[in-house]
């Protein structure tokens, strides 16, 4: 059915589409970044050191702007500390009368405290040591070391000689709070009294040395590029291979550094190769030092007009090729639209070649099945509305049957003959309303309403006929007579009811007809109380090709097969009977609103 065949030259030993385009397109990319990259190479080498001092100096001024801004938060909260009046009252002399007076205090200073480090997560400790002998940190409980005392410690005596200014401290281990050691860069100061000469006690911040690792990590300067830190005496406060320099096996050029001013920057060639420091001091006595080594910063230098020539070019080159590989790769896609085409102008004999097995021949073979499919569809659509057409007409057929048409007017002849004029009115207007409803070409969906009057005509004619061997009921429920069904749904049921179960009865019988509204949609009942069937006879009605249960009319198996053409195989009819006892006919129809929609 489909016709396959190989490529003559494939372009890429690859079956998907996608993975051949993603093939093509890197193999030029590659191609076109290697001779770009290999030219902007050798224009850089001479740019390289005119750009490095100005690069370097920049990358360095923004740490300088970094660690200061986390330097004046610290002073800052400082500040706010001097300016607390319950840490001024808290450390200044004044006496308190027991623990109880002083806990509000301290409670007020520690939430204060725990407020700061909640927005600051940079922020190790904040403590404040009275020289009235109190103590106060962000905790509410505080044990202090007794083997390290605050008074001996680095930041206690700086603070103390500067007198009020802020002291930033070289790293070290912060071991004033038992069981902590924590690696920190410590701000503290003195606290002065109100009167502003009288010193009070020393406040101190503790920032976790982490933070400034995590800042100076982000910096890239190069593979081999970095930044460190010393203070005004040399001693490092952060090197990315601080161990290596604590255990002398890497050396620095701290020397240089320390005597090199702010924005300076100098040259260094040795054994590990060419590199530039450039130097940036800190409002509080660090060194910011940059180191850039010279082949690094060749990757991120370049020319940029002699690259702009060579990537244009290169761009050129590859859309060209890009739009001969697309168009090459597209025409299996552009016959497939050419077929579809085709079926949309119904023709449904066409059939896509498959040239590949890759996304678009899988997509070529499922138009195939595709159009097969809506062909074999459209037969189906033509033999059911065939199959409609045959129902229809057996219905009609049904309607005018001769041997109810002679009967009854042989009724009408006999009740003449005998002068019954009103029943003759009665009579022949009841058998032209019953055949004015079966020979309309109205659509085939009335309202109940109508088959109600329809059956109800059809019962008045054969109750006078068989005058009192019948009897019948109607029990229609009004809320349905709006809702529609089909035309000339009961008169077969009825009709077999008569025939088969009542009229070769000794006595007399009774049809009810019933219709009702239940949640699955509309239910009719057939029932009386007739000869009935046993189960080998209801069998025979439904194993029959037109249901073995009729009267020269339409079969039972016919009006199944109507109702289901009609509304789904959900629905039509069931059968129940017991000889001697009579038969009960259900049908099931959706609830259909007098508009037409479903209810």
């Amino acid at each position: 059915m489909f016709r396959e065949r190989r490529p003559l030259f494939p372009l890429f030993p690859l079956k998907s589409i996608q993975s051949s385009i993603a093939f093509a397109f890197s193999v030029l990319i590659l191609l076109t970044i290697a001779a770009t990259s290999l030219f902007a190479y050798r224009l850089s080498v001479n740019a390289v050191e005119r750009n490095s001092k100005g690069y370097i100096q920049e990358v360095i001024n923004q740490v300088n702007t970094n660690i200061q801004s986390y330097v004046d938060n610290m002073e800052n909260i400082s500040l706010l500390a001097m300016t607390n009046k319950d840490v001024k009252y808290y450390i200044s002399s004044n006496s308190f009368i027991g623990n109880e007076g002083r806990r509000p205090y301290e409670k007020r200073i520690s939430d204060l405290f725990q407020s700061i480090l909640y927005t600051r997560k940079d922020i190790a400790s904040i403590m404040v040591f009275g020289y009235n002998g109190r103590f106060v940190s962000d905790r509410r409980i505080t044990t202090l070391n007794p083997n390290a005392k605050v008074e001996e410690q680095a930041w206690y005596v700086n603070a103390q000689r500067e007198g009020g200014k802020s002291v930033i401290s070289e790293p070290h281990v912060q071991n004033i709070i038992q069981n902590e050691y924590r690696w920190v860069v410590s701000l503290s100061r003195e606290l002065k009294n109100s009167d502003g000469m009288t010193a009070d006690g020393i406040f101190l911040v503790d920032l976790n040395l982490s933070v400034i690792n995590d800042l100076l990590s982000q910096i890239n300067l190069g593979k081999k590029g970095y930044v460190f830190i010393v203070d005004g005496s040399g001693n490092i406060v952060y090197h990315p291979e601080q161990q290596l320099i604590y255990s002398n096996l890497r050396s620095e050029q701290i020397a240089e550094v320390v005597r090199a001013g702010s924005g300076t920057t100098f040259k260094v060639e040795d054994e590990e190769g060419k590199r530039f420091y450039s130097v940036k001091d800190t409002s509080f006595g660090w060194k910011i030092v940059g180191v850039a080594y010279a082949e690094d910063l060749i990757g991120y230098k370049s020319t940029l007009i002699n690259f702009l020539f060579i990537t244009l070019g290169g761009v050129a080159v590859s859309l060209v090729i890009s739009v001969l590989l697309s168009r090459r790769l597209s025409r299996p896609i552009r016959n497939l639209q050419r077929n579809m085409r085709k079926v949309e102008k119904g023709n449904f004999d066409v059939q896509a070649e498959v040239t590949q097995m890759n996304e678009i021949g899988q997509l070529a073979r499922t138009f195939n099945m595709m159009v097969g499919q809506i062909k074999n569809l459209m037969q189906e659509i033509f033999d059911t509305h065939e199959n409609k057409r045959k129902s229809e007409l057996q219905l009609l057929q049904a309607q005018i049957n001769p041997h109810f048409l002679y009967n009854t007017l042989d009724s009408i002849v006999w009740m003449a003959e005998t002068k019954k004029h009103e029943e003759v009115v009665e009579m022949t207007s009841a058998l032209a309303k019953l055949f004015r409803a079966g020979i309309t070409k109205e659509q085939e969906l009335v309202p109940i309403r109508i088959e109600l009057e329809h059956i109800t005509n059809y019962l008045l004619i054969q109750k006078m006929r068989y005058s009192s061997k019948l009897d019948y009921r109607l029990e229609i429920s009004d809320s349905i007579l709006g809702c529609k069904t089909l035309k000339i749904l009961l008169q077969p049921f009825v009709e077999n009811a008569i025939y088969h179960g009542i009229r070769n009865m000794p006595g007399s019988g009774t049809i009810v007809i019933r219709g009702m509204e239940t949640q699955d949609g509309i239910v009719f009942e057939v029932e009386d109380d007739g000869l009935g069937m046993t189960e080998e006879q209801l069998e025979k009605i439904w194993e029959a090709p037109d249901g073995e249960w009729k009267n020269g009319g339409i079969g039972i198996r016919n009006v199944n097969e109507r109702i289901r053409l009609y509304f789904g195989q959900a629905y039509g009819i069931s059968i129940r009977s017991e000889l001697a006892e009579g038969t009960c006919v259900t049908i099931r129809i959706p609830k259909i609103e007098g508009s037409g929609g479903m209810g």
